[in-house]
């Protein structure tokens, strides 16, 4: 079982949202806290909030789709702790849009976030874990990594991604009987600034090809979807009860998962994508 009391977690795209919440269920057990945001007033404010309460707390303006500032992050976690036990790469980003009409630079832009973002802090993280010799390492996908969407293309790309390499990651680590496990969280519907954010921290922030009415028509149903979803301190909660007990999966809203099984169905019994 994972050990929380005054082990080091750090998490990406901790400012607000999922990894705020899980920033919170961490430090209720006793973690120290390395928080990674692109948006640096709201990053403040994460800070404040835990340094107010009395956890040892450090924060890093961070894009995680640079591999220098991923190192940066952990140098500063590193430097700071001296080691890292936890680490959760949560950053993402989202933006509606037929996979077919979508401009070339937000494929790029949305794959090297939300897929890219993981890879790097495998990459750079899980031998500090391993250095550690106890700990953790999660990412954050999304039902969208399990069932693909329309009008989400490039999203349902780089989550599908994000559940492979952890699964490849765990695989790994079982294999050669490491202390060190892996997570992937699939939510669901969370109410969070994803879609907002997206918008704001967008390279060039010029309004993304829409496909028409069907785009903005879906655009306002995912926010409103947002708006409606589970609290972002749930999942946290969701996350930390998982770890501790070391399970791969991590789902939000488990009944979805019925459309994941449906799918497989299809696969095998007529090789359609979707059943009638």
């Amino acid at each position: 079982m994972q050990e929380f009391s005054d082990r080091v977690a750090v998490i990406t795209g901790a400012a607000s949202g999922i990894g705020l919440g899980m920033a919170r269920a961490f430090s209720a057990r006793g973690m120290k806290l390395v928080l990674a945001d692109l948006d640096q007033s709201a990053l403040d404010r994460a800070i404040s909030e835990f340094s107010d309460a009395g956890v040892q707390v450090v924060g890093q303006s961070c894009d995680v789709s640079k591999l220098d500032q991923v190192e940066a992050l952990a140098d500063k976690a590193i430097g700071t702790f001296g080691n890292v036990h936890v680490m959760c790469n949560n950053a993402g980003v989202g933006i509606p849009t037929s996979a077919r009409n979508m401009k070339l630079a937000d494929w790029k832009w949305i794959i090297d976030v939300d897929l890219w973002g993981p890879i790097y802090g495998v990459k750079v993280f899980l031998p500090l874990i391993e250095a550690a010799g106890e700990g953790h390492i999660n990412a954050t996908s999304s039902m969208a990594g399990l069932i693909s969407s329309q009008m989400m293309g490039a999203y349902n790309v780089a989550k599908h991604g994000v559940v492979a390499l952890m699964a490849a990651t765990e695989r790994e680590l079982r294999s050669k009987k490491s202390p060190i496990t892996a997570s992937v969280l699939c939510p669901g519907p969370i109410n969070t600034n994803i879609s907002r954010n997206s918008v704001e921290f967008r390279p060039g922030r010029s309004k993304p090809k829409v496909d028409g009415e069907k785009s903005a028509k879906m655009a306002r149903n995912i926010q409103a979807g947002l708006e409606q979803g589970m609290d972002p301190d749930e999942v946290g909660e969701l996350v930390a009860s998982a770890i501790a007990e070391n399970k791969f999966w991590i789902l939000t809203h488990p009944r979805w998962a019925k459309g994941v099984q449906n799918q497989l169905d299809a696969l095998r019994e007529d090789q359609t994508l979707t059943r009638a």
